[in-house]
């Protein structure tokens, strides 16, 4: 079987432990806010080596460029009827336990796209919900879901339960791909040794070319299988660069939250220029609004405008049209219904949003409707509940009777000076000079880490690596991002800390 490295660890599917439920891709400033002014001001019994003493060389601080900045990776879908094993794949493919598993059809996903790699390369795996009989009409119900699925994706993954073979189901499934002229790529699930394998032979018959038999649960064929996947995946391509054109807008949030209503107060029906040149063949619909005396491009309005009813599937969909208009977008603007509770998806998209590196503004909608006793409530749930996007501007508006629709762009100002905010090196490292000699990090093992020199390697997130001489608890780091945060702004942007420790000098 090939192998290869394997999601951000580097690890070979075949190894994945069916049992594990660790996930190993925590956002390391994403835990509790711990303040650690009080706590380690006082540290002084620390150790510092000589070698920490020498000033470092100029090749132990080469970045390098990310050969992924600026690009956008393909995107795979799984599809497959219900329980036949494809969270249980996505896992094995990723390396690591996020997709949501039991033995029974039509489970709930929290979440939908994980960034995958196989042999070098990167890709965007969406695990999507299976499909079923019911009371419309299995032509219908299976057309109206993997056309939105193939659409979605540059190659499908197509899952079969090689045990059971080949149904109705499937039959209808590869009616739909065949029409979509999208690659595709079967496996035969529940291989689980090599006498079953006659089962995945049989599977021929569906015409989608050479089956490949795989145990998701075991590992079994993950390799080969995932050679076939990047065979037919196409390169990662450039972002939609637009560097003197209209500011990109993705416009998200929950459904029944406005979106629509706010696109048609911002834009007017009657002054919408649709561009159907913008975009990929993903909802490939952008909007031109003007606003505040300039043109703002709004990112995959289809999603918003052509409502998708589904009984199952729907937060998938909408899931999937979210990240999708994310990923094209300078700036977000999540929709809150603030006559309601915050739901888990509102926080599931700020969520997303920050993670994706996309500036971001939180947009209150059907503020009109509030009383006092509701609106005490809902402080307290932003408070609790968007803690980690506490650096968003907020905008409070109703898009009925329009009002404050006059603060959004401001709102979006500021967001996009903060994410494209740069620190001057020699700046940087004074501050944190500064911030270090005032509150140094905590010792680790009788030591005391020193930072020995930051650079901002990026902006649009803005992106700073630390040069370390020991390693910086994810307390500390987030001590750092507030500290960046009240000296050099970055309000409606994410940031990215991340540490190099020096590697010890051999005597």
């Amino acid at each position: 079987m090939t192998s290869g490295p394997m999601g951000p660890t580097g690890t070979d599917p075949a190894a994945l432990d069916a049992s594990d439920t660790t996930s190993l891709d925590e956002h390391p400033l994403a835990d509790s806010d711990d303040d650690y002014d009080d706590e380690f001001a006082d540290d002084e019994n620390f150790v510092i080596d000589d070698d920490d003493l020498e000033e470092p060389s100029d090749d132990e601080f080469e970045l390098g460029d990310d050969p992924l900045d600026g690009l956008i990776l393909p995107v795979l879908a799984v599809v497959g009827r219900p329980n036949v094993g494809k969270s249980t794949l996505v896992n094995r493919i990723l390396g690591r336990r996020e997709a949501v598993v039991e033995d029974v059809p039509g489970v709930t996903r929290d979440r939908v796209a994980y960034d995958a790699s196989w042999s070098g390369r990167q890709f965007t795996l969406v695990d999507t919900g299976g499909w079923e009989r019911d009371v419309t009409g299995l032509a219908a119900r299976v057309a109206e879901q993997a056309e939105l699925a193939v659409a979605a994706a540059d190659a499908v993954l197509l899952v079969v339960d090689a045990t059971v073979g080949a149904t109705d189901t499937e039959d209808a499934v590869v009616r739909v791909l065949r029409r979509a002229g999208k690659p595709v790529v079967l496996a035969a699930n529940k291989v689980d040794d090599q006498k079953a394998e006659s089962d995945a032979l049989a599977l021929w018959n569906l015409g989608l070319g050479e089956p490949y038999p795989v145990s998701a649960l075991h590992g079994r064929g993950s390799g080969d299988l995932l050679d076939a996947i990047i065979a037919v995946l196409p390169q990662p391509r450039p972002a939609e660069a637009v560097p003197q054109g209209p500011r990109r807008v993705a416009l998200v949030g929950r459904p029944n939250v406005g979106k629509s209503s706010l696109l048609n107060a911002l834009a007017g029906e009657d002054r919408v220029v649709v561009d159907p040149t913008a975009g990929t063949t993903r909802d490939p619909v952008d909007e031109l609004v003007e606003l505040g005396g300039r043109d703002w491009r709004f990112v995959d309005t289809a999603g918003i405008r052509r409502r998708v009813h589904l009984q199952q599937g729907a937060d998938y969909y909408a899931s999937l049209r979210t990240k999708t208009a994310v990923d094209k977008a300078e700036v977000a603007v999540l929709l809150l219904d603030a006559s309601e509770p915050l739901a888990e998806q509102d926080i599931r998209i700020a969520s997303m949003v920050s993670e994706s590196g996309r500036a971001l503004v939180l947009a209150f909608n059907k503020w009109d409707l509030l009383d006092e006793e509701r609106h005490e409530i809902l402080e307290r749930e932003i408070d609790r509940d968007l803690a980690m996007v506490r650096w968003a501007p907020r905008v409070n508006i109703s898009a009925m009777t329009k009002r404050h629709l006059d603060k959004l762009v401001p709102a979006l100002d500021t967001a996009l000076e903060g994410w494209e905010t740069r620190v001057p090196t020699a700046r940087l490292n004074s501050f944190l000079g500064q911030l270090v000699s005032a509150t140094p990090p905590p010792v680790r093992g009788g030591k005391q880490p020193k930072i020995l020199f930051a650079t901002q390697a990026g902006a649009a997130p803005p992106r700073f690596v630390l040069f370390t001489s020991g390693f910086l608890e994810a307390g500390y780091r987030r001590f750092i991002e507030r500290r960046l945060r009240e000296e050099f702004g970055f309000a409606g942007s994410p940031i990215s800390i991340s540490v190099r420790v020096r590697e010890k000098k051999k005597r």
